[in-house]
């Protein structure tokens, strides 16, 4: 499925693409219940805590890190969410198990977290055309890297921005001037970005007054009214297929 859905809005070829990252490239809800699982093996196996208790601390522990940071790279922080679950059952600064925990959860979560079908197709044939490709994210650097090196897309993009670099999670526009800035564009240019979110890409991409395209998946609609995106699409082949006529 590919769809019009601002019917004031024309395709040109674009100077650069942006990608958002989590269930953008990949599906995110299944490489984060499996990583959740075996990370509540591991504490029942270390710490001998049950899997209600494990949850429902956790829950807590995910909701008061939230809370304090607001809308930060760190507050989506699995070391900080396993530091504050250690402290809420008295462990104390059990900073190893913390550090355990957090590994587990990655290596697992990235052992079952594959690119969309059509992610790499698409990104081989941006670069084809000399179209710039770019990558803005929430979450903090370091594990962002870490999932695209894991992708095998560590020399894919010409530039990448994580929300760390700024201080807030998008729909910042500070998120996408960077990322234009380390493009070596401007406004001017014509800018096409690729999210899930109506809310963080959509309204945070027309701060540059991109050209917006939601991947529609299991957790999201199309967006409506000021979350309204001008295209979406369900596939990057049917992506791909749509847009080539304005690229070539």
């Amino acid at each position: 499925m590919f769809k019009k859905i601002n019917s004031l809005k024309n395709l040109d070829k674009p100077d650069a693409v942006i990608f958002d990252t989590d269930n953008t490239l990949y599906e995110y809800a299944p490489a984060n219940k499996k990583a959740e699982e075996a990370v509540e093996r591991k504490v029942k196996a270390l710490l001998g805590v049950n899997s209600k208790l494990y949850r429902n601390t956790y829950a807590q522990s995910k909701k008061e890190i939230k809370k304090q940071l607001g809308m930060t790279a760190s507050s989506h922080s699995r070391l900080l969410y396993y530091q504050r679950f250690l402290e809420i059952l008295g462990f104390k600064a059990q900073l190893m198990t913390a550090l355990d925990l957090e590994q587990t959860f990655w290596r697992t979560f990235l052992a079952n977290a594959p690119l969309y079908p059509g992610v790499i197709k698409l990104l081989d044939y941006l670069r084809s055309k000399n179209i710039l490709i770019a990558i803005v994210t929430d979450l903090t650097s370091h594990i962002q890297m870490r999932k695209l090196t894991y992708f095998n897309l560590e020399e894919t993009f010409d530039a990448f921005v994580t929300s760390e670099e700024i201080g807030a999670d998008k729909p910042d526009y500070r998120n996408f001037e960077l990322v234009l800035n380390k493009l070596g564009l401007t406004k001017k240019n014509n800018i096409w970005m690729v999210g899930d979110n109506p809310y963080t890409d959509i309204i945070g991409a027309r701060s540059i007054g991109a050209t917006t395209f939601q991947k529609i998946n299991n957790l999201e609609k199309i967006g409506e009214g000021k979350y309204m995106p001008d295209f979406a699409f369900s596939n990057f082949d049917d992506f791909q297929n749509n847009i080539i006529n304005f690229i070539n």
